[in-house]
């Protein structure tokens, strides 16, 4: 079977829409892609300042901004087909929106973005609120791509996405393992801003600055990474707790994140280790496949390949397509699969009490 669909994506770093057209081949349950056309559309300013300011309204304008942001989302995606000539060749979106609230513990997340508007202004077949039933079912609603990452890119031992949060997934094949590992991107960039950038291209700020031991030594004494998997984590982890305890140390933008760049490595490469040790893998050519783009920061890469050298866990780094648009190929995917009516969350990753066929389906064309 052929199947032709646009993934979305908004992650927390607010760095713009990803959007990706992507052709899935499926054959006896074997999966092969191929991304026909992506774009990342940035966010005005002012989307910005909505949508990081969105857990601050009251409950109408919440819901306003929920259909206004859908409605946005779908002209994007008309602008994409567009743009690229797609016209009449999009069988189905898939939206994951972006993510506001997240409280597994009470059986909620929420994310932005209206699938029946977005199903309205394009036309064409949406599928939304991705991460709804697996919470649920008792879920951490997240990590979801590793049904993706399984899918598409088995050959590797360990997946990392280095977004506005990072995680990691461990390709078991007897427990596919996944979690939330860290605040990343996000609070990355909020330092980049302070030194008059948007980001820290290749690490070139934190490169330039030194560790500060006393600060590095309080990030990674947080009760969240003492916690064992599954687990998952709310933006505001890195806004509201790990940002203000890095600018509570006063110390400068480039040992802040030089800093952050070691705690970073640190905390990807301890999990990944203790896994290692508890439930070794049959084979012994150790690959872990570093996507988002945090894998564009050069000096995180060289520190993260340096934790887990004494592992014998290589790092790669895929084509800059796979590097920026990995997650909005896996929702495209997860997408399909609803379609299908097939299982695209993973309880081994999130504790949910059974795995599930997550996703609302909105019907964009007249019957």
């Amino acid at each position: 079977m052929i199947y032709r669909a646009i993934g979305i994506m908004s992650g927390s770093s607010l760095d713009g829409l990803d959007i990706a057209f992507v052709e899935f081949h499926e054959s006896a349950g074997k999966w092969t892609y191929e991304i026909m056309a992506a774009d990342c559309q940035p966010y005005s300013e002012e989307w910005v300042k909505r949508l990081r300011g969105a857990i601050q309204l009251n409950a109408l304008d919440y819901q306003l901004l929920h259909t206004e942001y859908g409605h946005y989302i779908g002209e994007q995606v008309n602008t994409f087909i567009a743009r690229h000539n797609l016209h009449y060749k999009v069988q189905l979106i898939a939206s994951h929106g972006h993510t506001t609230f997240h409280a597994p513990a009470k059986k909620m997340t929420g994310q932005l973005g209206d699938g029946a508007a977005i199903a309205a202004v394009t036309g064409i077949n949406v599928v939304s609120d991705l991460r709804a039933m697996d919470i649920a079912l008792g879920g951490q609603g997240a990590p979801i791509v590793p049904i993706g990452e399984k899918l598409l890119l088995g050959d590797y031992t360990f997946f990392l996405n280095l977004g506005g949060i990072a995680n990691v997934s461990y390709n078991n094949p007897d427990k596919y393992i996944a979690f939330d590992v860290c605040p990343a991107n996000r609070v990355m960039n909020m330092l980049a801003h302070e030194a008059g950038k948007p980001y820290d291209e290749g690490g070139q700020i934190a490169a330039s600055g030194k560790v500060n031991e006393k600060l590095l030594k309080m990030l990674n004494e947080l009760e969240y990474y003492q916690l064992p998997h599954p687990k998952s984590l709310a933006n505001d982890f890195g806004t509201d707790v790990l940002y203000p305890l890095v600018k509570s140390s006063s110390v400068t933008v480039p040992d802040a994140m030089r800093t952050m760049v070691e705690h970073i490595a640190t905390q990807i490469s301890e999990p990944i280790v203790k896994l290692l040790e508890t439930d070794p893998p049959a084979k012994s050519d150790l690959k872990l496949l570093a996507t988002g783009g945090g894998a564009h920061n050069h000096f995180l890469m060289e520190r993260l390949q340096a934790a887990l050298q004494p592992a014998g866990v290589e790092v790669v780094t895929p084509d800059k397509n796979i590097i920026d648009f990995k997650e909005a190929v896996i929702m495209a995917l997860i997408g399909v699969l609803r379609w299908r009516e097939e299982n695209n969350v993973l309880a081994s990753v999130t504790g949910a009490s059974r795995s599930s066929i997550g996703g609302a389906v909105w019907i964009g064309l007249e019957a």
